[in-house]
């Protein structure tokens, strides 16, 4: 088994990391462009493109776990188990370890605002091996911070806490596994390199992988930083991250028509009902994942049109879930704000329901 904590080791881990981090995207977009798949939730010209984007996330997943698989072997399947519990809990002190100096790390910077980069002449590094060791566990989560945004929505949907955050709690899992089963050492600078890693990689999918599967990355962003600038000033902007969606209001002729186009079909949950006997009418309030409905049931017809937007991952599985209930959402349509796919199909009292492809 190769030295880890080697020159070349360490050469042949960055040029593989790299080399995914680079090329992975950049055959994606390749190979996607030429079998007529959009990558950006648009509509695809593949008649079979459904089908191919379920095997595209499907070739991502079994990478994923490949990876996880080959970490597996490294941390556990390849050792044997010790006779002793081996623990490391001082932070970064093989770091400091792995350097000398004359006076103490204190005085470098106490003299490094009057000397300059002088003050570091003193410092000489004696234990190579802990910083080769420190940076092949961070480039060894690199891959993990990278790919899980990449291959998984969830984790795209909140891409600046999620990646790091499941990594630490990766690598918080691997070192207490290790320590349970003696098959390494419990280290607490393992954690720290491991969860470095995988903000490094969280932010090369970021800034890397998200600007080459984009192609109109450049014009997103401009029309971002123009809108900032513009909206810092306006009402709601200062307390855009207190601000929720309320829920959406539509009215019905026919309560019974309405509790089985939404609740038997459709999915939606009964939150709370309110009934207005001097009106003949009752409310429905109806939930589904973030989407709220008020429904004003017993409405005098005909009623005005009315259109209810919702947005959802997975179009798709959706498709086939709204035509195994009867539902005919016809052929996908073309977002004209967005460029995203979308689905478009009539509830009861002709009410036109749009479902739009999530980011």
């Amino acid at each position: 088994m190769p030295d880890a904590n080697s020159l070349a080791t360490n050469l042949i881990v960055t040029f593989l990391v790299m080399l995914l981090v680079i090329v992975l995207p950049w055959a994606d977009r390749k190979i996607c462009g030429r079998l007529g798949l959009n990558l950006q939730g648009g509509i695809s010209t593949n008649p079979r493109a459904d089908r191919l984007l379920k095997g595209r996330q499907a070739l991502l997943t079994v990478g994923v776990a490949a990876y996880l698989f080959i970490y597996a072997w490294l941390t556990f399947l390849s050792r044997d188990a010790s006779d002793v519990f081996r623990v490391h809990v001082a932070p970064l002190e093989d770091l400091k370890n792995a350097f000398r100096t004359d006076h103490g790390f204190s005085d470098v910077f106490s003299r490094l605002f009057s000397e300059g980069l002088s003050a570091f002449a003193n410092v000489r590094l004696v234990r190579p091996e802990d910083i080769a060791q420190f940076y092949m566990n961070m480039m060894v989560f690199v891959p993990l911070g990278y790919l899980l945004p990449y291959t998984f929505r969830w984790f795209r949907e909140r891409v600046w806490t999620r990646p790091v955050g499941v990594c630490f709690l990766f690598s918080f899992f691997t070192e207490n596994m290790q320590l349970m089963s003696q098959r390494g050492l419990y280290d607490l600078d393992d954690m720290i390199s491991n969860t470095l890693g995988g903000f490094v990689g969280q932010l090369l999918y970021i800034s890397l992988a998200w600007v080459i599967t984009r192609p109109d990355w450049r014009k997103e962003l401009r029309a971002g930083r123009a809108w900032r600038k513009t909206a810092r000033k306006l009402a709601l902007y200062p307390r855009r991250g207190r601000i929720g969606a309320n829920c959406t209001e539509i009215a019905g002729t026919d309560r019974q028509a309405v509790w089985n186009f939404y609740v038997r079909k459709l999915g939606y949950r009964p939150v709370q009902r309110a009934e207005y006997t001097p009106e003949n009418q009752d409310h429905l309030m109806l939930a589904l994942g973030g989407s709220r409905i008020l429904i004003r049931c017993g409405a005098e017809g005909p009623l005005p049109p009315q259109t209810l937007r919702l947005s959802a991952a997975g179009l798709p599985r959706i498709r086939e879930g709204l035509k195994e209930n009867g539902i005919d959402p016809g052929e996908y349509e073309k977002d004209p704000y967005t460029g995203r796919r979308e689905l478009r199909f009539t509830g009861p009292d002709n009410v036109r329901i749009i479902l739009t492809e999530a980011e």
